[in-house]
């Protein structure tokens, strides 16, 4: 109490309640940098921003070379590229290449030309191009049949079905039970001197030919790889 016998009133500050909205902007008001919370959510919001990027990216080039892959059409190169790639083995001079991506043996019909040239075969003859590109597969029951160094014939290693550096199956039991030549991809080659494989578009090899007759290219010494 007062001297004078009265109570003192006492001042005070009247309380205002803080909305939410209020509370939300005072924690993001921060006078120096950021606030934990803050940089907490801008770095996971940017890792996630990141993760889209690189996961779309990484979808449209699965997408990109899935489409490439099913068109089944293989760039082997130009001719520099091709003789580099298997320097180990003269495929200048007519031996046949294996090429993996395209699943065919890739040979130079007339090695005197010097190359390939530009043009399209859809037969997988091949002449105009100098180059023919040989499926992989041996027409007999499937196997893969392998060059050989000594006499630059395709010898199958399952049923010794035997064919000439071209392809072309020998007629007679002495080389083997295969009904017919090893069968050809269509090729292409560019303005640029790039060969391409197309796998998609198959024809079937020739009947086999007598050795000694046109057509067949003999072997260059006898009994080779036996």
């Amino acid at each position: 109490m007062s001297a004078d016998g009265g109570q003192r009133s006492h001042l005070t500050t009247p309380i205002v309640p803080v909305t939410g909205p209020a509370m939300r902007a005072a924690r993001s008001d921060v006078t120096i940098g950021f606030s934990r919370r803050t940089l907490l959510r801008r770095a996971l919001g940017t890792a996630a921003g990141l993760w889209v990027v690189e996961s779309l990216a990484g979808t449209l080039a699965f997408a990109w070379s899935a489409g490439r892959a099913a068109s089944g059409v293989v760039r082997v190169g130009t001719f520099a590229e091709f003789l580099a790639t298997n320097a180990a083995f003269p495929v200048g001079e007519g031996f046949p290449a294996y090429v993996a991506a395209a699943k065919s043996f890739v040979i130079i019909i007339d090695p005197a030309r010097g190359g390939w040239f530009p043009g399209e075969d859809e037969s997988g003859d091949g002449q105009a191009l100098n180059v023919r590109a040989l499926s992989q597969i041996c027409p007999h029951l499937g196997c893969r049949p392998n060059p050989c160094l000594e006499d630059f014939w395709m010898r199958c290693p399952c049923h010794q079905s035997r064919y000439d550096r071209l392809g072309i199956k020998i007629e007679g039991l002495r080389y083997g039970p295969a009904e017919r030549g090893m069968d050809r991809f269509a090729v292409r080659v560019d303005e640029e001197g790039v060969l391409f494989v197309d796998t998609s578009k198959l024809t079937f090899g020739p009947l086999p030919i007598p050795l000694g007759r046109p057509g067949v290219i003999p072997p260059l010494v006898e009994n080779g790889c036996v």
